[in-house]
């Protein structure tokens, strides 16, 4: 288009002035956080209902010791697999102390899975206060040059405020991202909590209705159980 100014980003980031570098920081740190985060629950696969049909069919038949070793080489990569395993290794606790034990590990997990999401609500935050801190700045350096000058035109002003509002575009920009991302991954990660507690809560309760003697106990509990009664 004729008599328009095309601009790199290295020149927009210039214009910006000192606020721009902890804008870039946090930028930085929001990408850097959304990667890392997006990586480690690919890795760790939360799909507990994979596991549960076959958890299930094994706890129904008191069969524990069966599902642990069906478990055990799926922990390392699941999430799921490890608050099950607690589950199963945990079998002869009484109902409440079970529950207490399988929603600690569950939390431990959730934990582990939300590491830096604090950080993103962080960034979201202080990035845009940043940009409209860049502005003000730039503001007063614009009126500051308009008191200075000897002719003011309207070009002078449009140019200073152009340029003051370009650390509030970018601060806008980083908090959208960080965000919507901390809003998609807080998702995935409420919903393998979700699907967590109702599969444990079903898996406790088939454990409750289950007699000791039925099956195959883990570690001799169901002994131990006839012994005492």
């Amino acid at each position: 288009m004729e008599g328009s100014v095309v601009f790199s980003l290295w020149e927009f980031f210039k214009m910006g002035g000192v606020f721009m570098w902890p804008l870039l920081v946090f930028s930085m740190a929001a990408v850097a956080i959304v990667i890392d985060r997006a990586l480690y629950l690919l890795r760790h696969d939360l799909r507990i209902d994979r596991l549960a049909p076959q958890v299930m069919s094994r706890v129904r038949e008191r069969k524990t010791a069966e599902a642990a070793l069906f478990l055990e080489p799926l922990a390392a990569r699941s999430m799921g697999a490890r608050v099950l395993l607690t589950l199963v290794n945990h079998a002869e606790l009484s109902e409440d102390r079970l529950e207490k034990t399988v929603e600690t590990k569950a939390l431990s997990c959730v934990n582990s899975l939300e590491a830096g999401f604090n950080f993103l609500t962080a960034i979201g935050s202080l990035a845009p206060l940043t940009g409209f801190l860049g502005t003000v700045s730039g503001m007063i350096g614009a009126f500051r040059s308009i008191a200075e000058a000897t002719e003011v035109n309207a070009q002078i002003v449009a140019n200073g405020i152009y340029e003051a509002l370009i650390t509030t575009v970018f601060g806008l920009i980083i908090a959208i991202i960080a965000m919507t991302s901390h809003y998609i991954l807080t998702s995935v990660v409420d919903r393998f909590a979700l699907r967590t507690e109702q599969t444990c809560s079903e898996l406790i309760t088939a454990l409750a209705m289950t007699p000791r003697n039925g099956g195959e106990d883990r570690g001799g509990g169901g002994a131990e159980s006839s012994h005492e009664n």
